[in-house]
């Protein structure tokens, strides 16, 4: 069977947060905040197992943003000390907190909403967490000695996290590392090392995903530059290959990435990326199956999970809600053409 999953976000309902809106306050008190990201949660799980999604995830319901929602939790960061610096290396300019000591975790991160999703589903549960690369490109380091020092502290912490969710049930834990597509010659010197520290020890499914961004203004502009061939995938792939990581999440729908770089990774299972992010366009399953089938070509089916580009969370429910049917479907017609 063709395993279907998302690579991460999936939009907040109304009563939550702002829809359609990147780091949404919550609408819901303090008090009442984990039932009301519970409840959002226990909806996007049966929508995607209603979707024919086999291995679930809670879309990130229990946090504003995929990296600041575990920075929350760690001490060393001073969230009044603001720092403007260049995101995705230079791509847009941000004001982003500082670390100013050493990074310590004040307690599990996510557990209690792991545990929540663990016991609601009887699917394959799946969680995300932001890799060591992409952390430190999305905070200022004021204390570090290099900013890989600091990606070798954050990992050793996403470590000891990974192994708590791992405990609790789940059974993939997914690094985001989109910094990888940004910084390809460090993800080569430091970024990979730093994702197998995070990585270390962990007996479940692991994954890396690593995209073009979320559907936002400042990525699509600068995807507009990269050519007729999307080629950073190919410049890091055989240092990965070598990784521990079980699973890469790459973007192939609607993407100009050529899919042969896949031929790079030949022992890892392959998270094909059959849904755009960036449009609201929703797929038909048929279009889902055709870049699947596309990725057929260079990696076999029993290597092919079908999944999104990237999170979903800038885009309307009822697109979402339409993607994952769409996903759901295409992967099974792509399965039915390759038992044919």
């Amino acid at each position: 069977m063709i395993r279907t999953t998302i690579a991460g976000s999936l939009p907040k309902p109304a009563w939550l947060a702002e829809p359609e809106k990147l780091w949404a306050p919550w609408r819901v008190a303090d008090e009442n905040l984990f039932e009301g990201q519970s409840d959002a949660a226990l909806a996007w799980i049966k929508c995607q197992e209603d979707a024919g999604i086999t291995i679930v995830s809670d879309g990130e319901q229990f946090r504003k943003h995929f990296v600041h929602g575990f920075l929350e939790r760690v001490e060393g960061i001073d969230w009044n000390k603001m720092t403007t610096m260049g995101i995705r290396n230079d791509r847009y300019d941000a004001d982003v907190p500082t670390v100013v000591g050493e990074v310590k975790r004040m307690g599990s991160v996510h557990g209690a909403s792991a545990k929540f999703c663990v016991e609601h589903t009887s699917n394959p549960y799946k969680f995300t967490l932001p890799g060591p690369m992409t952390i430190c490109d999305t905070i200022a380091n004021g204390f570090y000695d290099t900013r890989p020092d600091m990606a070798m502290a954050f990992a050793k912490l996403l470590n000891d996290e990974a192994k708590e969710l791992e405990a609790l049930g789940v059974s993939v834990i997914q690094f985001d590392e989109p910094a990888f597509n940004a910084f390809t010659q460090e993800a080569v010197e430091w970024g990979i090392d730093a994702l197998d520290v995070a990585l270390d020890g962990l007996k479940c499914t692991t994954a890396v995903h690593i995209c073009y961004g979320y559907g936002i203004q400042q990525n699509i502009d600068w995807k507009e530059t990269l050519g007729d061939e999307w080629r950073q995938y190919e410049e890091f792939f055989p240092a990965l290959n070598r990784s521990i990581v079980n699973q890469v999440s790459l973007e192939c729908a609607d993407s100009h990435v050529p899919l042969s770089v896949m031929s790079l990774l030949p022992d890892k299972e392959m998270l094909v990326g059959a849904i755009n992010v960036a449009t609201e366009e929703i797929e038909t399953p048929e279009k889902v199956a055709a870049t699947l089938k596309a990725a057929s070509k260079f990696v076999d089916p029993s290597r092919i999970i079908a999944c999104t580009n990237c999170g979903m969370a800038p885009l309307p429910r009822h697109v979402a809600e339409g993607k994952l049917q769409a996903l759901g479907a295409g992967a099974k017609l792509f399965e039915a053409s390759i038992s044919r």
